[in-house]
């Protein structure tokens, strides 16, 4: 799966699709911005709509990083979300 990476306030985080597929399946695609390994791992979640292709690798492909620094802005914590199983 293609990953990115992206620094918000001195911390990198990876950022790739989830692969998750919801009933708007070219409509909406979901990110995962995972900080850190182990016990010390950190994954937020935001869904976003494509505005060029409608593939999930190639509409990752498209985002900017200033994109990617907006969505991070609007993304959730790992357990209100399926992406992430609800994990904590």
């Amino acid at each position: 799966m293609p990953h990115r990476s992206l620094t918000v306030d001195g911390h990198t985080w990876r950022v790739e699709p989830s692969g998750y597929v919801t009933q708007y399946e070219h409509d909406e695609f979901g990110l995962l911005f995972v900080r850190g390994t182990g016990e010390t791992r950190e994954v937020r979640v935001t869904r976003y709509s494509p505005q060029g292709a409608r593939s999930r690798e190639q509409s990752f492909a498209e985002l900017t990083d200033a994109d990617l620094s907006r969505l991070f802005a609007q993304s959730q914590p790992s357990f209100t979300s399926p992406e992430a199983r609800y994990a904590r």
